[in-house]
């Protein structure tokens, strides 16, 4: 799984753990924001314009730019309909009603998602191995909703489903991508014309539905998680960017387990959450999954 990495080079690994570690953060800060009564667009809103504002530095200093041409703007379309927008309104959603560590945890259901979807694109040939791992990440879903005492509120077990939708659109978007390409422009940039896109369509949607928030303030821990979340994102998917060129896309997908880790860390040190056992096997299970359903060199 690290073929592509310089053995004893742990620079790579403490660039994968950082990734992890970073990208873990958000669940408990989309928590923080949503604590406060702050709502999906109103926090996507800002988590696109001041993502728009970072890659834009990052572009104006490489002096290159988006391109706007149809296939481009199809590309930006699709990523930030489901790379942001739409998944992003269900996190935020679920967060509401659910701890920070389980949307951690159905987040990690990615490549879960992703394989079946691949497979119906005819991008990808059917392997039992994945197929296993894909059963596996079922049976940690189960783990969450079945049990009375897996939660902390039998209630919750219903907001399952839409903590599901993030995850499914993740896979998605990434099967898009593969199968358009990024147009030649590189994730950077393609990140950029998708936040723009992001901005100018989230914008109005947060007015409309009241959801807007006011940043003249007073400040506040929510206000905080929203600036940090959204400038720890794109610190952590342009980090995991620049690992998959240096180590390859395999080595660089084991982010997925730290990630995941990371979350239900985050969440225990900032939120004080606890967890039934029927969490932690699942967490178990979740990592057994992601093992097998994760793609390798060899296929």
């Amino acid at each position: 799984m690290i073929a592509r990495a310089k053995q004893g080079n742990g620079f790579l690994f403490l660039m994968l753990l950082g990734c992890g570690l970073i990208w873990g953060a958000s669940f408990p800060l989309n928590k923080i924001a949503v604590s406060a009564g702050y709502r999906d667009f109103g926090i996507i809103f800002w988590n696109q314009l001041i993502a728009a504002s970072v890659l834009a530095v990052i572009c104006w200093q490489r002096g290159v730019w988006p391109g706007f041409q149809r296939k481009q703007i199809r590309l930006y379309l699709a990523v930030m309909l489901c790379g942001t927008l739409l998944p992003n309104w269900a996190s935020y959603t679920a967060s509401v009603y659910l701890p920070a560590g389980v949307v951690a945890l159905l987040i990690s259901l990615v490549p879960m998602f992703a394989f079946p979807i691949a497979l119906a694109f005819g991008a990808e040939r059917f392997a039992w191995r994945r197929f296993a791992g894909l059963l596996t990440g079922m049976a940690a879903v189960l783990l969450i909703a079945g049990p009375e005492a897996s939660l902390p509120e039998r209630a919750m077990v219903v907001f399952i489903p839409l903590a599901l939708i993030a995850p499914f659109l993740y896979g998605l978007e990434g099967n898009l991508v593969a199968k358009w390409g990024d147009t030649g422009e590189g994730p950077v940039r393609v990140l950029l014309g998708a936040s723009l896109l992001g901005v100018i369509t989230s914008l109005p949607i947060a007015l409309i539905s009241g959801t807007f928030i006011d940043p003249h303030g007073p400040w506040g821990a929510p206000d905080l998680a929203i600036v940090i979340g959204a400038i720890t994102n794109v610190i952590a998917y342009t980090g995991y960017v620049w690992l998959v060129g240096r180590a390859g896309a395999v080595f660089s997908a084991q982010v997925a387990y730290i990630v995941t880790a990371a979350g239900l860390l985050w969440s225990l040190i900032l939120l004080s959450e606890s967890y039934s056992s029927y969490i932690w096997f699942a967490l178990v299970l979740m990592m057994a999954g992601l093992f097998l359903v994760q793609p390798r060199e060899a296929e």
